[in-house]
C-alpha cells in the first residue's frame, strides 16, 4: 500500500555527492526534528524533471523556506554522481539537497516505484512531492502521469504551507 498522509516514512539510506565523494544519508536523521519538502522525479536530466519540475523548486526556494521549512530535497532513482552532476548543471547545488535512491529501495518502501523499463529507464520513482515533519507525511501530492509536473510542483506545496 502506498504511503499516505499521516504515515511515518520508512527508514532508508540515501546517497549524496559531497566534496568528499558519495556519502550515506540516513533518512531517520535527515527528517529528524525538521520540516522538509521532499519531491521525487523519475530521473535526473530527463526533460520534464529538468525543464518543468526542478525549476519550480529553485524559483520558489526562498518562499518555501520562509514558511517554516528547514530543508528542500529532490530524490531520484539515480546514482549519487548523476544527482551531483544534475545539481551543478541546473544551478541547484547548495540550494536544495540532491539525494540518490540508488537501487530504488526508498521508492519501493513508499509504494512509489514506477516501471519505465519500456522506455529503457528500468524501475524508477513516481513523481510526487511531500511535506514531512519529523519523519511524518503532512502533505502528499502524487502525479497521475509521470510526464507531468503539476500537482507535485512547488506552487502546490506553497499553497499547503
Amino acid at each position: 500500500m502506498p504511503i499516505a498522509k499521516g504515515d511515518a516514512l520508512p527508514s532508508a539510506t540515501f546517497m549524496e555527492l559531497t566534496e568528499n565523494g558519495p556519502e550515506k544519508v540516513a533518512s531517520d536523521e535527515f527528517f529528524k526534528s525538521k520540516r522538509v519538502v521532499l519531491f521525487a522525479v523519475p530521473g535526473a536530466f530527463t526533460p520534464t524533471c529538468s525543464i518543468n519540475h526542478l525549476p519550480t523548486y529553485l524559483e520558489n526556494r526562498d518562499a518555501i523556506l520562509s514558511r517554516g521549512v528547514d530543508e528542500i530535497a529532490v530524490i531520484a532513482v539515480n546514482d549519487p554522481f548523476v544527482m551531483g552532476g544534475w545539481a551543478k548543471a541546473t544551478g541547484g547545488e547548495g540550494k536544495i539537497r540532491f539525494l540518490s535512491d540508488p537501487d530504488g529501495a526508498f521508492a519501493k518502501a513508499l509504494g512509489m516505484e514506477l516501471d519505465l523499463s519500456g522506455g529503457g529507464l528500468g524501475t524508477r520513482s513516481k513523481r510526487y512531492s511531500m511535506l514531512v515533519k519529523d519523519g511524518v507525511v503532512e502533505e502528499l501530492n502524487v502525479e497521475d502521469n509521470s510526464g507531468e509536473a503539476t500537482v507535485s510542483a512547488a506552487a502546490t506545496i506553497l499553497g499547503q504551507l
